[in-house]
């Protein structure tokens, strides 16, 4: 046996890498400044996180003398809390449904589209779809609040079924339909980009045996493109499970009033009252960790259950 064996195998590797490295320098260095980035705006600022378990006063150390470490006393606070069961409630509700009626939309929409043959129509049709995602979040939740007002587009064609006008930015109850429909419209067009590419990807001689098979368009649609998305389809309801603690917590807060915290205040909008406006920062820096822990935890699961039934995940 040659005892060289071992060590040319190892050159043989280095030499590997070095060729992978110097064959997609060009691709590495666009990625440098992205890296950067994210170390400087998601990294850098984890050191932050040791407020949580401090009475920490704005223009204090972090670490040092002077410091008052108070262990689980905010976690504590904030769980006891008298708005706990409220925020954690009206966060879960939201987002759920959001999830379960607007997950599906960018799908459905997306396979409506690829079936559309007419090109002009079909481009006329995904503008329309994606102008909502780049509408600012302050001009779409103004165009909201005057359509659901007494005297809006919603109630005056209500009126004709019947219906007494109201306003329904101060009715709880019609809060979370109007946060989930108007979330839906502005993002399902965007979040169809990412299936319409994929669909780009799927072999073409699927298709065609599909046909010689005899499977019309409906059924194309549902043995050959929809099997096609499942893997982007696991890896963004993932995500989306893991984030659902995290509402829109920009949208909510430019529609909603005191009169409707009891279906619209979420954990997002009390850590802005409480950080941003009575500069609670270390009982919201907490909060935030808090939400952090839960977010991962749920996305393991998720990605756990994912990798059991379709056998693709995150990890």
């Amino acid at each position: 046996m040659d005892d060289r064996a071992p060590l040319v195998g190892q050159i043989k590797k280095k030499r590997y890498a070095r060729n992978v490295i110097q064959n997609n320098l060009e691709m590495y260095s666009m990625f440098i400044p992205v890296a950067v980035l994210i170390f400087i705006f998601c990294y850098v600022p984890i050191y932050g996180v040791v407020i949580a378990f401090q009475d920490y006063m704005p223009g204090s150390p972090f670490l040092g003398e002077g410091v008052k470490w108070v262990g689980l006393k905010h976690f504590a606070n904030f769980i006891n809390g008298r708005y706990f069961g409220r925020l954690l409630k009206n966060t879960l509700v939201l987002s759920g449904m959001n999830l379960f009626l607007g997950f599906w939309v960018p799908i459905v929409f997306s396979l409506l589209l690829n079936e559309v043959l007419h090109l002009r129509y079909k481009r006329f049709v995904q503008t329309i779809s994606y102008l909502p995602y780049f509408i600012s979040m302050v001009v779409v939740s103004g165009m909201v609040i005057s359509f659901i007002d007494t005297n809006g587009i919603i109630n005056n064609l209500l009126a004709v079924f019947g219906v007494l006008p109201s306003n329904m930015r101060l009715n709880p109850e019609a809060f979370p339909w109007v946060y989930t429909i108007t979330n839906i419209w502005k993002g399902f067009g965007f979040g169809s980009i990412l299936y319409l590419s994929t669909m780009s990807s799927i072999d073409p001689n699927l298709y065609e045996a599909a046909r010689i098979d005899g499977a019309d368009r409906l059924q194309q649609a549902l043995r050959v493109t929809l099997p096609g998305l499942k893997n982007i389809i696991a890896i963004n309801l993932i995500m989306a499970v893991g984030n659902i603690l995290a509402t829109n917590t920009e949208l909510i807060l430019l529609l909603y009033t005191p009169a409707t915290y009891d279906t619209a205040d979420v954990i997002g909008t009390y850590v802005y009252r409480m950080g941003i406006e009575k500069g609670q920062y270390a009982a919201t820096t907490a909060i935030g960790l808090f939400m952090s822990v839960i977010g991962f935890s749920l996305t393991f699961f998720a990605n756990r259950v994912s990798n059991r039934l379709t056998n693709y995940g995150l990890w």
